[in-house]
Formats: structure tokens, C-alpha cells, sequence
């Protein structure tokens, strides 16, 4: 490996010392006080340079391109250029002359310089290279065994710049994790998107439901920052605009005469349904025009008539008539299976013939009611009692049915046929059962209730009234009869029996007349009179002796109380109707 030219500049030789990357040869400058040495070829032949063929000794020629700077002194460096003139292959300048032959690394590049000898670091000598072709060959190995401890400083492994196929495991491995946080991306962005629409979602069923409360309230007139009055219109405004199926009832008492009557209302917009009572007291204006009451109007004018009248007073919207003599109604409480209510008082067995008999219906809660049970109890009033706690009965017993028949509008259809009773014709079997099933529904579910509409001692209606049922549970408005219309009849009572005032009041009340309480006498009189003072009277006078059950030669002409049409004093031959 001691290789040695002459390139004939200034006596200096050139000893080889490896090859570069691209297999070139590299040489140090020999001073030329050294002794020369024998430079053999990279074959091991002697020789002065390098013959490519292996012809033999050949003299060193200047490397192309390549030039020094004359002789090189101690101490002094140059720089070592190759043939293209740049700095050798790691740019690190002169090796260190004299010290031992760098190694020659795998790839071809050149060692850097060896230590200094034993006894003092020499001075670095610049080496030039030449680029001079060379093959591979055993002296490759020769300079990787003599790596100096500078080499291998900058020793570059195989792994370093070798392109190593990674393991097939390894590959799967980083394909699984590639998979698992691309699923995992996936899934995360999925469900954001999910709590995005869920976002979306609530804040759209906010919305509806906020302009949904305040369109309520605007809808009955309860929304903040309206006037009072403003507020008051909106509420009446909003009770006439819910929507309200009306049907009328008139119970007809077979066995003792008189009828009772009750509105069904189901308000569909607000699902709530009611009873309301109607007192046959209650004053309409008759075909003619003239005042009359619901009770004449029942008897008088039939079902068509009086829901025209009824429609007129309370400003409602009646659907149709249901005519329920006592024998269906003990049929229909028996197809439901008795009924359970809250009775108030003992009803005695109309069909006893001793006294003394156990009552039919006793007072108590949760009494379960046969069907003539529950006609007796609707029918009944005791002794001195008004006109309103025997339709406060009836009321009972029909919510108490309601709670019975069925739900579904099919049962209760057949539950209606079953009855075959005649019902009006604007209403048939089946606009009754689909009616009924939805009170039944609301009347399970305790929205239903039973209210009585009061009236005045006239019959008429007064503005507490107006507000409490009309308004609000009819969404009609009250048009009672102008007062003075009727004919005024003031009773006294002469019989020696208190409670014939009121069966009195009764009577002429559901005559169509108003009625004017004019006390108890202090005796008795065997017979009554009828006293008119008017001649015009006369005929209005006749009429409510007819009324009274009283003979026609009741009626005289005479002096009449203050504030009346005609006079009636009641006597012992006045006989009190069975109603």
C-alpha cells in the first residue's frame, strides 16, 4: 500500500493512502528529506505511479488538473484539491505526514490523519489528489483494518444509508394502528356531528315551544304588558273562540210528571267537560216573543223550540237534543253496571206501600246504585226542599254514568242502540256514542265536573252568573228577557203549609210568569183567590189560576199588591203538583 510517485515538482513524492467514494486514489505528500521509499501498486508490484494495465515501473505524471504550491516546509498547509479542484472528500484538509497510513473506510473514503509519533505531534503536510482511475481491490480491506482512532470517529455504519425493508409484522402493526386512529377520527367526528344536531334539534324545540307560550298567552289575553282592559277583552275573546260540542238533556219523569234539564259541554280545545244545570225556572223568550221558562218551553214547544230559546239566552251553540224519559235511564245505568256516587240524603221506595219502610237509597259515600236506585235518587226532592237540590241529583247520576260507559266510541255506540229509545233526529246513535265515549274519557280522568247555573227569583240571570258559567264554561254571553216582560204574580200564603210558597214559585215560574213573594198570612183561608185589577189582566189572570190547578171562579177582580199584575192567595184547596 506504500505507493509512491514522482510527479517532478520539487523533488516531492506522493504515498498512497487509499481511495475515495467514487474509488479513487488518494496520496499524501512525502518531504523530500525522507528517505524514498518503495511504492508498489495497488497489486503489491513495485513501481514510482500508477499504471492502470499493471504494465510495470512507470514514473509518476501530474495528476490533470492538479498543481501545488512548491515545496511544503514544516509547520505550513495546503490545501489538497482533486482533480476537479475541490477539497478531498471531507473537506478536512492536509493529513498528518509521518504518522501511520489512515484506514481506508468501506465506501471509499479516505481516513483522516493519523496521530503524531511517539515524542511530538508533527506538523500537518496539505495533500493533493489526482483523479486517477483505479479498480477495487485487496487493498480495500487493508485500509478497513487499519482505521485510525480519528476514523473512526466519523465511522458511518451500513444501517446508515442502506434502505432495510421493514418486517412484515411491523408493517401490519403500523396498518392496524393507522386503522384504529382513522375509526377512532371516524368516530369522534361523528359524534360531533350527532351533538351538533342534537343542538340544533332542542334549540329548534325551544323555539317552537317559547313562540307556542307566548302565542297562548296572547291567545287568552294573558300575556305580559297588555292593558287591563285589553287583557279582559282577550280573555272573553278567547273563551268564545274554544271549541265546544253542546248537547242538551231533558230527563222525563214518567211516573210523577216534570222534567229536568242539564247541558253536556266537552270543550275540545281545553279537554275538559262539564254538566251544566239548568233551572226550569230559567226565563226565555217564547215563539211569540213573549217571556216563558224552560219548563213551559220543554212542555209547550218541544225540542226544536227550545234549543233555539236556550241558544238565544245563553248565547251558546247547542248540536242536538237527548230525550231520556226515567225507563232509559234505568236501562242505561244497568247496561253500565249500576254506578257509584256520593249521596246526600235517603230516598224512600216510591213503591212501598207501608211507611216506615226502609229507604231505597241511603245517604253515604260511594253508594253503588241500581238503575231504578238512580232514577229514584235523580227524581227525588224531599219535603221543603228548592227545585235546584233535585237537579243537583240528576246531575250526580249523570256524571256518575259518564264514569261508566265505555271509552271507545264503538262500545258506547251499542251501548246507545241497546237503549232503542227515539232519539231526535239531529241526533243520531252514533253522533250520541262518540259523544258520550269522549266525556266518559275526560270524566275517568277527573277533567269533568258538575256546575248549576243560578238564577234570579225572575228567572233571569245576573252578572255573577254571566261570569262564572256562561262566559266561561258556554263561551256564550246571557241575554235574559227584559225585565217587566212577564207577567208579575205575587203569591201569599194562606194553606197553613209552609213549604207551598215554594211549590207555588215553582209552578209559576215554569208557567212563564215571575214570580213576587208576598209572605204568609196569619190564618189560614179554606179557599184561594186570583185578583186582578186591570181588565187587561183578566186573561193573564185566568191563566195562572189554570196554572195553580185553582177553579176558574177563583179569579175576581180586586185590589192587587204593590208592583204586580195579579194577586194569589193560596187556601187550604190548593193542591200542590206532584213535580
Amino acid at each position: 500500500m506504500n505507493e509512491r510517485y514522482d510527479p517532478g515538482y520539487g523533488g516531492d513524492q506522493y504515498e498512497l493512502v487509499g481511495y475515495d467514494e467514487y474509488g479513487q486514489p488518494v496520496y499524501r505528500q512525502v518531504p523530500a528529506q525522507q528517505t524514498p521509499q518503495q511504492a508498489y501498486d495497488q497489486y503489491g508490484r513495485p513501481g514510482y505511479g500508477y499504471d492502470p494495465y499493471a504494465t510495470g515501473e512507470q514514473h509518476s505524471e501530474p495528476s490533470y488538473g492538479s498543481y501545488d504550491h512548491g515545496p511544503q516546509t514544516p509547520g505550513t498547509s495546503h490545501d489538497s484539491y482533486d482533480s476537479y479542484g475541490s477539497y478531498d472528500q471531507y473537506g478536512t484538509g492536509p493529513q498528518n505526514p509521518g504518522g501511520p497510513a489512515p484506514g481506508y473506510d468501506p465506501y471509499g473514503q479516505a481516513a483522516a490523519g493519523g496521530q503524531a509519533a511517539a515524542g511530538g505531534r508533527q506538523p500537518q503536510v496539505a495533500e493533493q489528489t489526482a483523479y486517477i482511475p483505479q479498480q477495487t481491490g485487496p487493498a480495500e480491506a487493508e485500509a478497513e483494518e487499519a482505521k485510525t482512532p480519528a476514523a473512526e470517529e466519523r465511522d458511518y455504519r451500513t444501517e446508515q444509508f442502506a434502505f432495510v425493508e421493514d418486517p412484515d409484522t411491523d408493517s401490519e402493526d403500523v396498518i392496524d394502528w393507522l386503522k384504529f386512529t382513522e375509526n377512532r377520527t371516524e368516530r369522534r367526528e361523528e359524534a360531533r356531528r350527532r351533538a351538533r344536531s342534537r343542538v340544533i334539534a332542542l334549540a329548534v324545540v325551544l323555539a317552537l315551544l317559547a313562540v307556542g307560550g307566548v302565542g297562548y298567552l296572547w291567545y287568552v289575553g294573558k300575556l305580559p304588558g297588555l292593558s287591563s282592559s285589553g287583557a279582559k277583552s282577550g280573555t272573553t275573546t278567547a273563551a268564545g273562540a274554544q271549541k265546544r260540542d253542546v248537547i242538551v238533556v231533558h230527563l222525563h219523569d214518567t211516573a210523577k210528571g216534570g222534567t229536568s234539564t242539564a247541558l253536556l259541554v266537552d270543550n275540545t280545545t281545553t279537554k275538559h267537560g262539564t254538566t251544566v244545570l239548568l233551572p226550569n225556572s230559567l226565563a226565555m223568550t217564547g215563539d211569540d216573543g213573549t217571556t216563558t221558562t224552560l219548563a213551559k218551553s220543554v212542555k209547550d214547544d218541544g225540542s226544536s223550540g227550545t234549543v233555539d230559546q236556550l241558544d238565544t239566552v245563553l248565547g251558546t251553540n247547542i248540536e242536538g237534543t237527548w230525550r231520556l224519559d226515567t225507563p232509559y235511564l234505568e236501562n242505561l245505568v244497568e247496561l253500565v253496571s249500576n254506578i257509584d256516587i256520593d249521596t246526600n240524603t235517603d230516598v224512600p221506595d216510591p213503591g212501598a206501600k207501608k211507611k216506615g219502610t226502609a229507604p231505597l237509597v241511603h245517604k253515604g259515600e260511594d253508594q253503588t246504585l241500581s238503575g231504578k236506585m238512580a232514577v229514584a235518587y235523580a227524581t227525588y226532592r224531599a219535603p221543603g226542599e228548592s227545585e235546584d237540590a233535585q237537579l243537583e241529583r240528576f246531575g250526580q247520576v249523570m256524571q256518575g254514568v259518564l264514569r261508566k260507559v265505555s271509552s271507545d266510541p264503538t262500545v258506547a255506540t251499542t251501548t246507545v242502540q241497546t237503549l232503542a229509545q227515539i232519539l231526535d233526529p239531529s241526533l243520531s246513535d252514533k253522533d250520541l256514542g262518540t259523544f258520550l265515549a269522549k266525556l266518559a274519557d275526560l270524566a275517568k280522568g277527573g277533567d269533568y265536573k258538575t256546575e248549576l247555573l243560578p238564577v234570579q227569583s225572575d228567572g233571569t240571570l245576573s252578572a255573577r252568573t254571566s261570569d262564572s258559567v256562561v262566559k266561561n264554561i258556554l263561551g256564550g254571553t246571557a241575554k235574559s228577557p227584559e225585565a217587566g216582560s212577564a207577567v208579575r204574580v205575587s203569591v201569599q200564603n194562606a194553606t197553613g203549609v209552609k213549604d207551598n210558597t215554594e211549590k207555588a214559585r215553582v209552578v209559576i215560574v215554569n208557567g212563564g210568569f215571575n214570580f213576587l213573594e208576598a209572605g204568609t198570612a196569619s190564618a189560614t183561608r179554606p179557599a184561594s183567590r186570583v185578583v186582578y185589577a186591570d181588565a187587561a189582566d183578566k186573561e193573564n189572570a185566568t191563566e195562572v189560576a189554570k196554572t195553580l190547578g185553582l177553579p176558574s171562579g177563583s179569579v175576581k177582580k180586586g185590589t192587587v199588591s204593590s208592583g204586580a199584575d195579579v194577586s194569589v192567595i193560596l187556601g187550604q184547596d190548593y193542591k200542590p203538583s206532584s213535580s
